[in-house]
Order: structure tokens, then sequence, then C-alpha cells
């Protein structure tokens, strides 16, 4: 499905993530890189490409690093899969998703907007409703997140703004900005940046986009979007392979 443009810019380049170690997913990431699980036929890598497609974004970083040569030759063998695909290579050092994410400025920072995404996350929510949110609130930062169950969840203001962070689990809490009304959300990992972000992000080295997100909610407008009744799953483990496979043909 070719989805219809959204009324505001559209962006034309992405990022997905797919540099992790696969831990959750052994035994398939003993031997393999957890991108190239299949689902129905397709691997992850595969099917986050195609998602992007549906929305105009042909251009795509993908970060390498735990079994990269398998993913290179994947998708050279796929000529992209009909994306152009720069390797954006951590092999040296896993960077997480913040480092990957200012490891890949270089190709990314030309373009006024950009997406990224997580290879093991599949979903049909529409993308169109992210862009149009951060558009529409000058966001530097904007989202989707849901009220899904999961032990932590990022804290949102009434204006639907970034103001912190929780593991219900633990108890552990980050507040960075203080706000009358704190609303719990899930991140669905379907993110769109401004590329002012490479500017603005101070850590350097290994780190996660979530202490990105809190350093810069302090001070700017990071916008949840909030999305349900379309399709999300985390296929972070083997048996959510079986409930994938399910959900998407």
């Amino acid at each position: 499905m070719i989805h219809q443009p959204s009324t505001m810019n559209q962006p034309n380049k992405a990022i997905i993530f797919s540099a992790g170690l696969g831990t959750r997913f052994k035994p398939w990431t003993d031997k393999h890189p957890k991108s190239l699980a299949i689902i129905n036929g397709k691997t992850l890598l595969q099917r986050n490409i195609e998602y992007l497609q549906e929305y105009g974004v042909d251009e795509v970083v993908v970060n390498v690093h735990h079994f990269a040569k398998q993913i290179i030759e994947a998708i050279e063998k796929n000529n992209g899969w009909g994306s152009k695909v720069i390797i954006s290579d951590e092999q040296d050092e896993v960077l997480e998703t913040g480092g990957g994410l200012v490891k890949a400025a270089a190709f990314l920072k030309d373009e006024p907007f950009f997406l990224s995404l997580n290879v093991d996350v599949l979903t049909d929510l529409n993308i169109n409703k992210v862009i149009e949110a951060y558009h529409q609130n000058e966001a530097l930062v904007a989202f989707a997140v849901s009220n899904r169950e999961t032990s932590r969840k990022i804290l949102f203001d009434e204006q639907m703004q970034m103001c912190g962070w929780k593991n219900f689990t633990t108890g552990e809490e980050k507040t960075v900005r203080k706000t009358v009304v704190a609303a719990p959300f899930a991140y669905s990992c379907v993110t769109v940046y401004s590329n002012k972000v490479f500017d603005l992000l101070e850590q350097k080295g290994k780190f996660s986009i979530m202490d990105g997100f809190l350093q810069l909610a302090a001070t700017l407008t990071i916008t949840g979007v909030p999305h349900s009744g379309d399709r999300w799953i985390d296929v972070g483990k083997p048996e959510a392979v079986a409930k994938a496979e399910a959900m998407f043909e």
C-alpha cells in the first residue's frame, strides 16, 4: 500500500537501527544478525525498508555491527529491496541508538528532517500522523507512543511534550521539566527528527537515544504522538516470531 502524502513536507531519508547484538533473540543470533530473522518469507530489515517505501522514503542508512557482513551481503544481493541503502559501519564498537544516529550524521544532516525505525519492530502505524505532529508542534523530535504494557515509559505533560522517563519496575525516574500532568506512554520506535538534533545532542560515543531525548526535552520540544488500532510488535525474542507472522503476511 502506498499512503497518500501528508499535507506537510515529507522526509526523504531514514535510518534503521540494525546494529544490536540481539542477545534476547538467541539462538538465531548466535549465527545471524537479528535484522535478517524471517517473518513469513521476508527479513525484518526488508519489511522495514518496504514500510518506509510506502511513505516515499527510499534512501536509508542501516547501521551494522553483529554479523555485519551478512547484512551487507543481503542488501547487495537484493539491491536494497528497491531503496538506496547506505551502510553505517559500527563493527569496531556498537554505539547503541544515540551513538548510531550521530555516526550517521554525514548522510542525514543535509535533510531538514528525517525518520528512524528500529529493525526489530514491525508496525503499520501511520507515519504521516507523526510527520504532521512534528510540523504542527514545531518540534525538534516527534515520535509515536502508545498505552501498551511495558516497564519503561516516557512521561508527558498535557500538551504531549516529553518531560521525563520512568522505569515502573525499579521505580527509577528522571524528570527534566516540572509539569502538573505527567502521563506515561510507551515508545513505539517510529521517530521524526529535525537535522538540528546533531548540533544539540551533547552525548558522544556509545549512548541510548532515550538519554539524548531526556537531555533535549529539558529545554526543547519533544512531542509524543499517540497511536492505537494499528499493528505493532517488538520482535525481540524468538517467541514473538509466531505472533508477528500472525499479524503480518
